[in-house]
């Protein structure tokens, strides 16, 4: 990964990753739980009213959660409210509720949101620490920063 150029929307394809891999992972149960009952037969009667059962999931491969791992390690270079408005967008929340969640103004959560991944694509490609400058001007110049360059 040291020759990929991170830009903050790869860091956010990783977070979407990420986030879809942990809906995936199986139900946590206890050790040594398992049911001696035998399986019943249903009648058409007994279906009625009844909810559909639920479609397994397919479970994600290894590699998918060790990039979920990895990804998962880059949150703990943002601020608490970075990290939850980032993973709420990941897993796919509206920004309705993402507002409501963290407390911010759509503009303001949206600037925490494009800050966050800047600070986190600019940490892959080698910058040192914490951003000096404001949340604006680190955006503006990501922005800058990977936008094509004329031949």
């Amino acid at each position: 990964m040291a020759e990929t150029r991170w830009t903050p929307s790869l860091v956010e394809e990783h977070f979407v990753e990420a986030a879809s891999v942990m809906k995936r992972l199986p139900n946590v149960c206890v050790p040594g739980y398992f049911n001696t009952w035998p399986k019943m037969l249903y009648e058409f009667s007994d279906l009625v009213g009844q909810e559909p059962p639920l479609v397994t999931r397919i479970r994600p491969s290894a590699e998918a959660i060790s990039r979920m791992e990895e990804t998962l390690d880059w949150l703990t270079w943002l601020e608490p409210i970075d990290r939850k408005v980032v993973w709420l967008r990941a897993s796919g929340e509206r920004w309705k509720t993402v507002c409501w969640k963290v407390g911010l103004h759509r503009a303001a959560a949206h600037e925490h949101w494009l800050y966050a991944l800047c600070v986190i694509a600019g940490r892959l490609n080698g910058w040192p620490g914490r951003p000096t400058t404001s949340k604006r001007r680190l955006i503006e110049q990501t922005r800058l920063a990977n936008q094509p360059r004329p031949a």
